[in-house]
């Protein structure tokens, strides 16, 4: 049997040799789309892996609650008119006595100041944070240190820079060990820079290179809790006790009962409007579902060129059997099987839509490396896929090379003999 498998495969391929061109033509629909599967799935996966990437550097035990100024905030008698709204110092303690054993947090203020070094100046956001928050949000250092404890109860006059702002104020020098002034009095000692990786954050898409990060302590003892200031007068003053609190829970089962949780506590204070939750969870959950429905989309257009490029096999195949008529009776009338006969057709139809899928591979790959190269859009090729790929081009040779072998082994011997 192995030995006629091995003759029936070498008589498929001598066909094939001699009619080059139109086995060629033949086999381009399965090509085509054989590599548009690979390429596509290069693409889906490529999203998805940044995606998840994005998502995980969020983290995924994680609720992040951020303050947002609604149309319905109040003013502040007690500090000259400001506007306030957001989270508190009160919620905060709320929330933080009701958290599960094993739960961390931080909490951070930030506000918009210009960032000074000798001539040079920026335009930056100071955030106030705690030391867990390097931790809870990923944070890479690339030259010194990030905020400790000590820092945070001593009120120590500490920055890190992120990457954009240590360019721009020390183009020259390391910023390690000098010292800025934020606004027009307020001197820190720079301690650490950040990796330039994280210019771009991981919270939707937020730039991380105009930061400055200062201890949260520093940020309330120094700059007070105006956090918007306008000397010209055209911006009412704004108060916000916490710009955002980050949650770091011990498992992905306490996320949801926590943020119901915190949304409660927030309802009862009045501040629901104030305040807008991230939850990670929910956003991997969404991304894997949307990823289904891509993975669908791109199944049913692969489909579709795998049906195209079925019907030309069929085709090719048909006419095949035609012209091999008189052969077919020949083989009949020396003793060959109608199994024979469907055995040889389909064989010749395996090797066809085989040689399309490998080629479908190889220009899929090349057509994914095509498109990371020229779209700059990351591309991950899997190995089930050129298999999956390759398998489903045998499936659709012996679909649709079915019904051509069932017609050559059904011809009458004699008939086929007389054709012409």
């Amino acid at each position: 049997m192995l030995f006629q498998l091995f003759r029936t495969i070498r008589l498929g391929f001598q066909t094939i040799q001699l009619h080059r061109l139109r086995s060629l033509l033949t086999i381009l629909g399965i090509v085509f789309g054989v590599a548009s599967v690979i390429v596509m799935l290069a693409v889906g996966e490529g999203a998805r892996a940044e995606a998840m990437s994005m998502i995980n550097e969020l983290g995924t035990k994680n609720v992040i609650v951020t303050s947002v100024k609604s149309n319905s905030v109040g003013r502040d008698g007690n500090s000259g008119g400001a506007i306030r709204y957001g989270l508190t110092d009160r919620d905060l303690r709320r929330i933080a006595a009701l958290l599960p054993r094993g739960a961390t947090f931080c909490q951070t203020r930030e506000h918009r100041r210009t960032i000074h070094h000798l001539s040079h100046q920026v335009e930056g956001r100071v955030i106030g944070v705690t030391p867990a928050f390097a931790e809870l949000t990923h944070l890479r250092l690339a030259h010194g240190r990030f905020i400790n404890s000590l820092d945070e109860t001593g009120g120590h006059a500490v920055a890190v820079l992120s990457a954009g702002v240590a360019a721009q104020l020390f183009p020259l020098s390391s910023a390690i060990g000098e010292t800025i002034r934020i606004g027009n009095d307020k001197y820190f000692y720079v301690v650490g820079v950040l990796d330039s990786k994280m210019d771009v954050s991981n919270d939707s898409g937020e730039r991380y290179d105009e930061n400055v990060f200062i201890p949260y302590a520093s940020d309330r003892m120094r700059f007070g809790d105006n956090t918007v200031i306008d000397p010209g007068g055209l911006q009412l003053p704004e108060k916000v006790e916490i710009s955002q609190l980050t949650v770091s829970l011990p498992s992905t089962d306490q996320v949801q009962p926590v943020a119901q949780l915190m949304r409660s506590i927030l309802m009862q204070a009045g501040r629901e409007k104030e305040v807008s939750f991230l939850i990670p969870l929910d956003l991997q959950a969404r991304a894997e579902q949307t990823q289904r429905v891509f993975h669908l989309v791109l199944a049913a257009i692969a489909s579709i060129s795998l049906l195209v490029g079925g019907i030309g096999i069929m085709n090719i195949m048909l006419a095949t059997v035609t012209e091999r008529t008189r052969e077919i009776g020949i083989r009949r009338a020396l003793g060959a099987r109608r199994s024979d006969i469907i055995f040889q057709f389909l064989i010749e139809t395996l090797v066809l839509t085989g040689m399309g899928g490998v080629l479908g591979v190889l220009l899929g790959f090349g057509g994914a490396r095509l498109v990371e190269s020229i779209g700059g859009v990351a591309t991950i090729i899997h190995l089930w896929s050129p298999l999956l790929a390759v398998a489903i081009s045998f499936a659709v040779g012996l679909l649709f090379g079915l019904y051509p072998a069932r017609r050559a082994a059904r011809m009458d011997p004699i008939e086929a003999l007389r054709h012409e």
